[in-house]
């Protein structure tokens, strides 16, 4: 029988594994955002899987979060740069780093965005690989370091960094106190070497790397590509058997933690009143009742493939000319990153490539693609999942995909199909998905075609196995295997 990790689970393991630290979470997105709402301050909890993975196991060992202050009101709750958050329980304390708005542009926007996100992801977007942008974030990344040696500097911590904005932080936490435990998750790809090495600082950046303990990746791809960036750069001990590097008489250990999503709290979301009435509400805005419905919900970005699912959604209606009038595509995204040319210039595209599409084949009233940038609640991302015939998930690369998971975790009547790009680390899971090239706007177009001509019977069985999968590799599995990995020293 087939163990599920739940909530439960996790705060047991964590209970007794970590009752001598403190626990702590380092991120450049916070967990817990204060804004003006109708001038009044609100708290608003940040979205995604990890915050839904950690912010229990914070309250459960009353721990520290780090993490940069964006919000507007942050300001003005903090007391010394610290709240203690969610606001009702007030369980563990979120403390602030605050940058400027040259760090933020140099860290943020310049390093990490237009340096590491376009190396790492094999899009064809040249990185914008500055020397000031690097100095920016090794002083971004020592100020992190900073601000959480000065919480634990007389105790005895657990450090769990995330994501490629904090590469470094490890090193220079060591630095000030050596005993600190470490670990970092990568949750983006890490590209073949062959890509990797254009990057002129990448030996100061794995060098950082390896002053973890512990360090997480996706898939066993990712890391293995990793550890041939180790053996071609520096003069370390890459053991593949137990996937771990010895480097100046440091271990870090290299491991796989394919991230996922409540599926439990999500199909439970997914039956509530509120969806319900936010499905009825979509159907009577956007015109969609007695139409097949395609869904596609992501931030612009390039990496997401946008341009060429909607590609793919007109070759669909070249293909097959009867389906005019009867499919509806609905493409979901907030613009994201707009202070960078290469997010404006793909909005720009989109919005162009939409309106030539809808007027190819507009009949009366009815246009095939409907794009929805407007801010959506979780309860009318649920309902668009739920209405969805067809989730369209057509990343260039993308290290795992949580829309793919949320699309089944909300697929309570196993009605819909899931067409999953194979450049998704979510592809080596779902394999009951149709798996596409989005590069192939015949292989998208035939993918969707077959998802409208399916029995249902076929229908329900591959989403059951979907959620089957889903299911048993949810997110409480992710946080609790790195946990169980955590290597505590023995007295």
């Amino acid at each position: 029988m087939i163990r599920v990790w739940s909530k439960r689970i996790v705060l047991d393991l964590v209970r007794d594994k970590f009752s001598d630290y403190l626990f702590v979470v380092v991120s450049n997105r916070q967990p817990y955002i204060y804004k003006f709402v109708k001038g009044k301050i609100e708290c608003i909890r940040g979205p995604g899987g990890v915050i839904t993975a950690l912010d229990p196991v914070m309250c459960e060992l009353k721990g520290l979060w780090v993490a940069s202050g964006s919000g507007e009101a942050d300001r003005l709750v903090a007391k010394d740069s610290k709240v203690k958050v969610p606001p009702q329980e007030e369980s563990y304390t979120l403390k602030y780093v605050w940058l400027t708005k040259e760090e933020n542009l140099g860290f943020y926007y310049g390093f990490s965005n237009q340096a590491l996100w376009p190396l790492m992801h094999l899009v064809y977007v040249r990185p914008q690989i500055k020397e000031e942008d690097w100095r920016v974030y090794k002083k971004v990344n020592k100020k992190f370091a900073q601000s959480v040696y000065k919480e634990i500097k007389d105790k005895k911590a657990i450090v769990f960094f995330q994501d490629y904005h904090l590469a470094l932080s490890s090193l220079y936490l060591k630095k000030l106190k050596p005993d600190a435990i470490t670990l970092l998750f990568w949750h983006i790809p890490w590209p073949p070497y062959d890509v990797f090495r254009i990057l002129p600082q990448r030996a100061e950046l794995l060098k950082g790397l390896l002053s973890y303990d512990l360090l997480g990746f996706h898939i066993r791809y990712f890391g293995n590509n990793f550890l041939e960036a180790i053996a071609n750069e520096l003069e370390a001990k890459v053991n593949k058997e137990n996937s771990s590097v010895t480097f100046q008489s440091h271990t870090s250990l290299v491991r796989a933690y394919p991230i996922s999503v409540d599926f439990e709290g999500i199909s439970q979301k997914a039956k509530s009143p509120e969806v319900e009435e936010a499905m009825r509400s979509l159907k009577e805005d956007f015109s969609l009742e007695g139409k097949k419905i395609i869904v596609g919900l992501d931030r612009i970005d390039y990496t997401k493939g946008i341009i060429e699912r909607i590609l793919g959604v007109d070759k669909l209606l070249e293909l097959y000319p009867s389906l005019k009038g009867k499919v509806i595509f609905v493409q979901v995204g907030e613009i994201s990153r707009i202070h960078l040319s290469q997010y404006k210039k793909l909005n720009d595209e989109i919005n162009a490539l939409v309106e030539e599409v809808n007027f190819k084949h507009r009949r009366g009233s009815w246009k095939p693609i409907i794009f929805v940038r407007r801010h959506l609640s979780f309860s009318e991302l649920l309902a668009f999942y739920r209405l969805a015939n067809v989730c369209l998930v057509t990343s260039l690369h993308d290290g795992m995909n949580l829309v793919a998971k949320e699309f089944i975790s909300s697929q309570i009547e196993e009605k819909g199909v899931l067409v999953l790009s194979k450049f998704t680390g979510a592809a080596r899971q779902l394999k009951e998905a149709l798996i596409v090239n989005p590069y192939s706007r015949e292989e998208v177009a035939s993918a969707l075609y077959r998802a409208f001509s399916m029995e249902e019977t076929e229908i329900k069985e591959r989403m059951r196995r979907l959620r089957q999968s889903v299911r048993a590799n949810n997110i409480w599995k992710w946080i609790g295997k790195i946990i169980t990995d955590i290597p505590l020293p023995k007295f």
